[in-house]
């Protein structure tokens, strides 16, 4: 196993790249702070033809910290630090022989995203923002005892984002897309990436939103790093559909829910990946 992405666009929830504040900035001296869990669990996994192959079941156990802060009415710096990632193998009995192989696990910092967001057209119907984000590769990517448990794909990457976002105010509904291009060292493959999302309030608590996720690979890395059925990998790609719910307890705490699928992809684990979190503005 060597250096595969999951979904955590779904990641992220998360992962990885979906901002809370979409196309708006925040305020200055406000901010957006959440925990979150998130966790795949798979016996399955997207081949780099895009076919559906069996695997020996692998999961991933992501504990993370989100956070958004208003450094000026324009600029919000974004920290995304998956502080405690849990990794592991199932043991796996091979029949008639009873040969047992045994499990594994890694216990890990995960890669952790810096990230400033600039609004370039602020306080309009439709606002337009600029991200710049830096992938920080603090995670493991040879644990446990066999040595191929990973919590990180081990390359710096850095991505330039653009959101657009608009809503019906007073009505409770908005929408967001974005286009990303994301630079990636150690010969992977540089990617695209774009979505969109749409959100709806009501009962001044609930607020449901409907994610979709694009990844597209530039193929220009090395292929040798895709030949593995791991959690962390090379030439990613995936069209992932994504369900969030938030419920807010009071104009600062909320909790929240989602899941997420790839409905095809190539190099990723063919299994919902799900996350649940804790949230705070103020």
């Amino acid at each position: 196993m060597k250096k595969t992405t999951i979904l955590l666009l779904l990641f992220m929830s998360v992962s990885l790249w979906g901002y809370a504040g979409g196309g708006w900035p925040q305020p200055k001296g406000k901010g957006y702070y959440k925990i979150g869990q998130n966790w795949i669990i798979s016996d399955s996994f997207y081949g780099p033809e895009g076919d559906i192959v069996a695997i020996r079941t692998t999961a991933l156990y992501t504990t993370s910290f989100y956070g958004e802060y208003g450094i000026s009415n324009r600029l919000t710096g974004i920290l995304y630090f998956p502080f405690f990632v849990r990794n592991t193998l199932n043991e796996e009995r091979y029949q008639p022989s009873g040969n047992v192989v045994p499990g594994d696990a890694v216990n890990a910092l995960g890669d952790t995203d810096v990230a400033f967001k600039y609004g370039l057209i602020v306080n309009k119907p439709i606002v337009l923002s600029a991200t710049v984000a830096f992938g920080l590769p603090i995670g493991e990517t040879a644990g446990g005892e066999g040595q191929i448990l990973q919590t990180g794909d081990g390359e710096f990457n850095q991505m330039i984002k653009f959101d657009v976002s608009g809503s019906l105010y007073p009505a409770p509904l908005y929408g967001s897309a974005y286009v990303a291009f994301n630079n990636r060292t150690e010969d992977f493959s540089d990617e695209i990436r774009y979505g969109f999302e749409i959100g709806y309030t009501f009962l001044k608590k609930i607020t449901a939103i409907a994610k979709l996720n694009v990844v597209e690979s530039l193929y220009n890395g090395k292929d040798e790093l895709s030949e593995n059925n791991g959690i962390f990998s090379n030439n990613t790609e995936y069209v992932s559909p994504m369900i969030e719910i938030g419920y807010a307890l009071n104009d600062k705490w909320g909790i929240s829910g989602s899941a997420g699928f790839a409905f095809s992809g190539k190099n990723i684990l063919a299994s919902p990946n799900f996350g649940i979190g804790v949230y705070l503005k103020r």
